[in-house]
C-alpha cells in the first residue's frame, strides 16, 4: 500500500514569526534602510513585496490604484508629486465637504501605504533628485502624455543608462505609438473607445457607460499585473524594460462583456444590441421592494420555484401564465409583474432574497453601500480596516481584496500629506543635508 508523504503544517502564530524573522534577516542582508526599519516596527511581518522599491510618478486613478495595489502588500513606494499635488487631492468625496488637499476621499484611498515626495522635475535640482531616487528603485511608473517624461531627460534611455535593471511603466490613454497617442481621454471618453458601451442602455435610446470611474480602476489592475510581470522578469534575469501601457487596450479584452463582444465579431460579424434592463420576464429583471431593489436572473425559466418562492398564490395559478409563449407576450408579462411588485413591495429586500434561496430561484439584493458598510460577512471576515490620518483622523475603508496565510495585504500607514516623507526619502536614497538644503532653498523639493 502507497502511502503519501506527510506534509508539515505551520501554525499561523508560528506562520508568522517565522516571516518576521525571515524579513529582518532578509533587510539586514540587503543593507535596505526602508526595509530594515519597517521589519523593526512592532507587529510587522514579511510582505510579499516588501524587497521592492517603487517610484510612483502617475496621478488621478489608474495609476496610483496599480501602485496602491503593490504598496498593500509591502512595496515601498514612492509618490513623488507636482509641487501642487496630483490632481486627485482635488477631487471629491471630501471629508466634511472641505475641498482641502488633505481630505480627499478619492486620494486618501488610491494613495494608503504610500509616501509622498514633492519635487518639481521641471527644474535641475528636481530631476537630479529623482534621477537619485531610481537609482535605488525597482520600477518607475509614469503616467504623463507620450513625450513628456522624454523632454524632461527622465525618459526609458535615461533610466537604464542610471540602473539597467530598472524597468519603465509608461500609462498612457492610447499607448505611446500609433496616430491616437497624442489624443486626451476621459472616462467617457475611454469606455466608448474600449468598453462595450454600444450595447449599454436602453434599446431605443443613445449608448450609455457605467456609473463612475469603473474602466480607470479596470485598468489600474491591468497596470498592477504588468508591475508584477516587469518585476519579476527584473529579479530573475536583471532586465529592465520599458513597458507601454494603453489604457483604451486594457479593455478590449477585459470584462464587462468586452472580450465576448469581440470574439462574437470576429468569428460571426455580430454586433451587440442595447436590451432594456428594466423588469421583465416572470420575473426577470430589477424590481422594487420595501427597501430598495432587487434583481432577479432567469428566474422566468423555472416557473414552479417561482410559484413556491410566492407562497403558491391563487394569483399564480392561472393556466395562461403557465403557457410558454404567453410568457414571452409582453402583456402578460406586464400583468403578471403587476402582482408580483405587490409581493415585493410588501417585504424587504433580504427578505426577497431569504425566499429565493429556499426555492433555488437566482435572485440578488441591490445593495447600497450602506448595505455593505454593515454586512456582518464583510464585517466578519475583517474587510474593512481603519486608517488614523493627521487631518481627517480616523477612516475606515475598504481592505484587502483577498487574504494570504502569509505575507499578504497590510494596511501600514494612512495616505500622506503632501510632501510629508520628501526629507525622510531623499536621506534614505543618501543625499545628504548639505544637498538636501540647497535642493530646498531652490525651491524644488517640499
Amino acid at each position: 500500500m502507497h502511502t503519501a508523504p506527510r506534509r508539515a503544517t505551520v501554525k499561523p502564530e508560528a506562520a508568522g514569526g517565522a516571516c518576521r524573522r525571515l524579513g529582518a534577516s532578509f533587510a539586514a542582508r540587503t543593507g535596505n534602510a526602508w526595509l530594515t526599519a519597517q521589519h523593526n516596527q512592532p507587529g510587522a511581518f514579511m510582505q510579499a513585496f516588501d524587497d521592492i522599491t517603487v517610484l510612483d510618478l502617475t496621478c488621478h486613478i489608474a495609476g496610483p490604484y496599480a501602485t496602491r495595489l503593490l504598496a498593500d502588500f509591502g512595496a515601498n513606494v514612492i509618490k513623488v508629486e507636482r509641487p501642487g499635488g496630483d490632481p486627485a487631492r482635488a477631487l471629491g468625496p471630501f471629508q466634511g465637504d472641505d475641498p482641502s488637499p488633505e481630505k480627499s476621499g478619492l486620494f486618501f484611498y488610491l494613495n494608503c501605504n504610500k509616501r509622498s515626495v514633492v519635487l518639481d522635475l521641471k527644474r535641475e535640482a528636481g530631476r537630479a533628485a529623482l534621477l537619485h531616487l531610481a537609482e535605488h528603485a525597482d520600477l518607475v511608473v509614469e503616467s504623463s502624455r507620450p513625450g513628456v517624461i522624454e523632454r524632461l531627460g527622465l525618459g526609458w534611455e535615461t533610466l537604464h543608462q542610471v540602473k539597467p535593471a530598472l524597468s519603465l511603466i509608461s500609462v498612457s490613454n492610447f499607448g505611446q505609438t500609433g496616430p491616437y497617442r497624442d489624443y486626451r481621454a476621459s472616462e467617457l471618453v475611454l469606455y466608448g473607445f474600449g468598453g462595450e458601451m454600444y450595447s449599454m442602455g436602453l434599446t431605443e435610446r443613445e449608448p450609455v457607460k457605467m456609473a463612475g470611474t469603473a474602466a480607470l480602476f479596470e485598468s489600474g489592475s491591468a497596470v498592477a499585473v504588468a508591475a508584477g510581470g516587469a518585476l519579476f522578469a527584473s529579479k530573475r534575469f536583471g532586465i529592465g524594460q520599458w513597458v507601454d501601457i494603453s489604457l483604451a487596450e486594457t479593455h478590449f479584452g477585459g470584462v464587462d462583456r468586452r472580450h465576448a463582444a469581440a470574439i462574437g465579431y470576429q468569428f460571426s460579424g455580430r454586433k451587440m444590441v442595447r436590451v432594456a434592463g428594466a423588469a421583465a420576464g416572470l420575473p426577470g429583471g430589477i424590481y422594487a421592494c420595501a427597501d430598495g431593489y432587487v434583481d432577479f436572473t432567469n428566474a422566468g425559466l423555472y416557473p414552479e420555484r417561482v410559484f413556491d418562492m410566492l407562497g403558491s398564490p391563487e394569483w399564480a395559478l392561472d393556466p395562461k401564465y403557465a403557457d410558454p409563449l404567453n410568457r414571452l407576450n409582453p402583456e402578460i408579462v406586464e400583468e403578471w409583474n403587476a402582482s408580483f411588485i405587490v409581493w415585493c413591495i410588501e417585504r424587504t429586500k433580504r427578505e426577497i432574497w431569504a425566499e429565493a434561496r429556499r426555492a433555488k430561484v437566482m435572485c440578488g439584493p441591490l445593495f447600497t453601500m450602506a448595505d455593505l458598510y454593515e454586512d456582518e460577512h464583510f464585517r466578519g471576515r475583517g474587510f474593512w480596516q481603519k486608517a488614523l490620518h493627521p487631518v481627517m483622523g480616523e477612516v475606515e475603508l475598504p481592505g484587502r481584496p483577498f487574504t494570504m496565510q502569509t505575507g499578504g495585504w497590510q494596511l501600514r500607514r494612512p495616505a500622506p500629506l503632501l510632501g510629508e516623507h520628501t526629507y525622510e526619502v531623499l536621506r534614505e536614497a543618501g543625499l545628504s543635508e548639505a544637498e538636501i538644503a540647497a535642493a530646498a532653498g531652490e525651491g524644488v523639493l517640499r
